[in-house]
C-alpha cells in the first residue's frame, strides 16, 4: 500500500443499541424501512450532514436520494444548517421531475424538516412526508450510508481550505464519481445513473 500511495480510512465505529422511539401524533413513518422502490421518483430520502473546512469551520450538506436508482438527485451545500438549505436540496431534486404528486420523501424529525416553510413546499408539490422515529437513524439508513461513504472516500482524505474548495470537491464526487461511476450491490452492481437510465427506458 505504501508503494502504491494507498492508505486506509479508519471509520468511527457506531455502537448500535435498541431504540424504540416514535414519531409525534401529527407525523407518520410511511416508509417504515422499506427502501425498495419499483421505479424512480416513487420514494426519496433526505438528510443533512456536517463537513468541516479550515476557514469557515462547520459547513452543511443536504442531500436527496432516489431509493430506486440510489442516485443523488438533489443537494445543497451551505454554511448554515437551515430549513432553506433542506428545502433547496429538495427543490433541486424536483427540477427534472415532471410529476411530483405522491412521491414519498423521508427525513428525520430535525427542525429543518418539520419547519412550516419546508412543509409548505412539500404541500405545493403534493409530496408525502415520511419521518424517522426519534432516535432511530436506521429508519433513514440509505442517505446516512451515502453521507458516510462521501466522508470516507472524499472528505476525510483531504483538508479543504474553505467553503468554495469543499463545494467543488463535493460536486466532483457526486456528479463525477458517485452517480456515474460507483457501482452498487443494491441495484445489481450498476451505477445510479445506469439504473436511472434503465428505468427511464422502461417508462418510455
Amino acid at each position: 500500500m505504501a508503494e502504491q500511495g494507498l492508505r486506509s480510512v479508519a471509520a468511527k465505529q457506531y455502537n448500535h443499541c435498541a431504540r424504540h422511539g416514535s414519531v409525534p401524533d401529527d407525523k407518520e413513518n410511511i416508509l417504515k424501512r422499506n427502501f425498495k422502490a419499483e421505479t424512480i421518483n416513487q420514494k426519496w430520502c433526505t438528510d443533512i450532514t456536517y463537513i468541516h473546512v479550515q476557514k469557515e469551520g462547520w459547513t452543511y450538506l443536504a442531500s436527496v436520494m432516489d431509493l430506486c436508482s440510489r442516485k443523488i438527485i438533489g443537494y445543497a451545500y451551505g454554511t448554515s444548517m437551515t430549513a432553506e438549505l433542506a428545502g433547496e436540496a429538495v427543490k433541486n431534486a424536483c427540477l427534472n421531475v415532471r410529476e411530483t404528486k405522491g412521491i414519498i420523501l423521508h427525513s428525520d424529525l430535525g427542525s429543518q424538516y418539520t419547519s412550516q416553510s419546508f412543509e409548505r413546499f412539500l404541500d405545493s408539490k403534493q409530496m408525502l412526508h415520511s419521518f424517522s422515529r426519534k432516535g432511530n437513524p436506521y429508519d433513514n439508513a440509505c442517505i446516512e450510508s451515502f453521507h458516510s461513504v462521501l466522508k470516507k472516500e472524499e472528505i476525510y482524505l483531504h483538508t479543504d481550505q474553505d467553503y468554495k474548495e469543499a463545494r467543488r470537491a463535493i460536486f466532483e464526487y457526486i456528479e463525477g464519481w458517485y452517480n456515474r461511476k460507483r457501482i452498487h450491490g443494491a441495484i445489481g452492481y450498476m451505477t445510479p445513473q445506469q439504473k436511472e437510465d434503465e428505468e427511464l427506458k422502461k417508462a418510455a
